[in-house]
Parts: C-alpha cells; structure tokens; sequence
C-alpha cells in the first residue's frame, strides 16, 4: 500500500558477478528500509560489472548465511548498465576494483559523485575492500554480511540527507 510519498532516494550496490557482495547489501539494505518504514522513499537495488551470472540467484551459501540473519536475497543477478548512473543517486561498490570499473563507465562528472566504496560507511580502520567470498569458506560470507550490517545505516542516512 502506497502512503503516497514520492521516493527519495534510490541505492545500487555493485561488485563483480552480482552474485555474493552486492546482493547481501541489497538484501540488508531492504529489510532496514522496510523495519523503518521507508519502503515507499527508498529503492534498492544491485548490480555486477560483469554479466556472466545474469539472471542467476544469488549464491547459496550467502542466501544462506543471510537467511540466518534474517535477510531474504531473492533478487536475479543482473549487469550494470550506463543508464544506472541516471536511475540510482548512490552507487555503492564493494571494492576497489568494482569502483575503477565504475568510473571507466561514468561520462558525466554527476555520475562520478554517485560512486562511494562500501568502506566509506564504516569506521576508518576497516579494510577498505569488501572481500569476495566466492572461493573461501562459510566465514567469508559472514564476514560480508558484518560488513554489509555496519555500513547500511550509514548508506541509508546519506540517502535521506
């Protein structure tokens, strides 16, 4: 039910398969946009720089972890696009290379100040990347999900600012 609130912000997480990384934030992101009430003035999305997974769920190891935690990831894996510059006003990356990739594709100097690392919304001696879990074990997903948590208010208030 709408409560006819125009939408205020609108986030994309990205990384590179859109498979782990980005749809945990995505997953986190909503379930504290909707605790809060905010579903109507909030979007949240994400993205991969590749497209090698389109179309595919996210991993089931991190549905898994996430499920654990509550998060429900049921998004399809999809790739970023040019017109996502237009359509988002955060882009978030998870790590640095995600962010290069990114600002290869911004053309406009608008685009650029969309883009933020995941890290900036966390203290300052945390890594700077958000590791990829892809190879690794079951605590490689949890440790994404800390991560994630951490930086989800901060990303939801630089929306609503």
């Amino acid at each position: 039910m709408s409560t006819g609130k125009t939408p205020r912000g609108a986030v994309l997480f990205v990384c590179l398969g859109n498979i782990c990384r980005s749809p945990a934030g995505e997953g986190v992101l909503k379930k504290l946009v909707t605790d809060r009430g905010l579903r109507d003035r909030v979007r949240v999305d994400s993205a991969g720089t590749i497209g090698y997974h389109a179309g595919s769920p996210a991993d089931a190891r991190m549905r898994r972890v996430a499920s654990q935690r509550g998060y429900r990831l049921d998004g399809r894996a999809r790739q970023f696009t040019s017109a996502d510059f237009e359509r988002f006003d955060l882009i978030v990356a998870m790590d640095s290379d995600n962010l290069d990739d990114l600002r290869e594709q911004a053309t406009l100097p608008h685009h650029h100040a969309k883009l933020r690392l995941l890290s900036d919304f966390l203290p300052a001696d945390a890594s700077r990347d958000v590791p990829d879990p892809y190879y690794g074990g079951v605590e490689g997903f949890e440790e994404v999900l800390d991560m994630v948590e951490q930086a989800c208010d901060g990303i939801l208030g630089e929306l609503l600012r």
